[in-house]
């Protein structure tokens, strides 16, 4: 996790400011599926042109 977010987070948590939470823990897991995602595909193509060599 950015550690920029850990702050917000943080700060947020102690500020006991539920939307905030609620906003930066729907940013974190909409960037881990996408980063997850981006992952898999780059590694499905890397594999792809291993075959064509």
């Amino acid at each position: 996790m950015p550690q920029w977010l850990c702050h917000q987070l943080m700060r947020a948590f102690q500020n006991k400011n539920r939307k905030q939470v609620k906003l930066l823990n729907d940013c974190w897991f909409f960037y881990r599926t996408k980063q997850a995602a981006w992952r898999e595909q780059e590694t499905s193509l890397s594999s792809r042109s291993d075959e064509h060599r």
